[in-house]
């Protein structure tokens, strides 16, 4: 016997509340509805009105308005449908970054924008899904606990898959991007001989946009198995930072090519300013 939705939500919702109650406190600060794409056809939502054709049933004609000219109208429905929206969440451990105890890390950041993400589109009637690990695009409040159990996990090799991109679909992928670009470059392409658009967000600390590092300074991967010295630090600031200035116009350079959005988030920054922009990114390319 299947268990009702509230029981089974409220039992998987306590292996991971702190990373479920913030994505919906998120997504509940931004307002939106169903999404109307602007043209006629079936919906519930009026349109515009316009002159009734020898086509149009007069069942469909709308007197009050026709009494008020010598023509007759129909009333256009604002034609929706649900489209789907594939999210990639980078979960490589080595996100799992601050530069401060006052900072979330950028793993942690990237799961809140990304689940909040999918939380604000399944509301609005969207079919959400995940990438990589898969996880077919559906519609409903049950999609959410899914994506919650898989934004949850750390994966060991989490890179972009091509493989389940919906023509004419929208994305989102969200990662440092300090890893090799391979794998998201073979995406995006596979994504724009589909038809796919959408949004690359890079999540950086503020500590790697200005490396304020001095003097002797030990450098270790997230996993410890990589450990670097130096006694004067500040030097290599300026190759550190060419460096970082050529990676993020190379996915620039590659969003645009895609016909994607590149977008830049720090982890000091509002991760409400964050999702209005992914949003608003993914409502310019509907």
């Amino acid at each position: 016997m299947t268990l009702p939705l509230r029981t089974r939500a409220e039992e998987v919702a306590a292996r991971f509340p702190p990373l479920l109650v913030r994505a919906e406190t998120l997504a509940s600060s931004v307002v939106m509805g169903e999404h109307g794409r602007r043209r006629a056809g079936m919906g519930e939502n009026f349109w515009q009105y316009r002159p009734a054709t020898a086509q149009d049933d007069a069942r469909n004609i709308d007197w009050r308005r026709s009494a008020r000219s010598d023509a007759s109208f129909v009333q256009d429905k604002e034609w929706q449908i649900a489209q789907t929206v594939s999210l990639w969440v980078d979960q490589s451990a080595s996100l799992d970054f601050a530069s401060g105890a006052q900072l979330e890390t950028k793993l942690q950041r990237a799961r809140l924008i990304g689940l909040a993400s999918a939380i604000l589109m399944l509301r609005a009637g969207e079919r959400v899904g995940l990438v990589s690990p898969h996880i077919p695009a559906k519609r409903g409040s049950e999609q959410i606990l899914r994506l919650t159990s898989a934004l949850s996990e750390t994966q060991a090799d989490n890179a972009p898959s091509a493989e389940h991109f919906a023509p004419h679909a929208r994305a989102i992928f969200i990662s440092d991007f300090f890893s090799n670009l391979e794998a998201v470059e073979t995406a995006l392409a596979k994504a724009a001989s589909l038809g796919v658009t959408g949004l690359l967000l890079q999540v950086l600390d503020p500590a790697e946009e200005t490396f304020p590092f001095g003097g002797r300074t030990i450098f270790e991967s997230v996993d410890k198995r990589l450990e670097f010295e130096t006694l004067r630090a500040k030097d290599l600031r300026p190759a550190y930072l060419e460096r970082l200035n050529e990676r993020k116009d190379r996915l620039q350079k590659l969003a645009q090519r895609s016909g994607w959005h590149y977008q830049i988030h720090h982890t000091d920054q509002s991760s409400t300013q964050a999702l209005l922009s992914v949003y608003a990114a993914l409502e310019r390319q509907r």
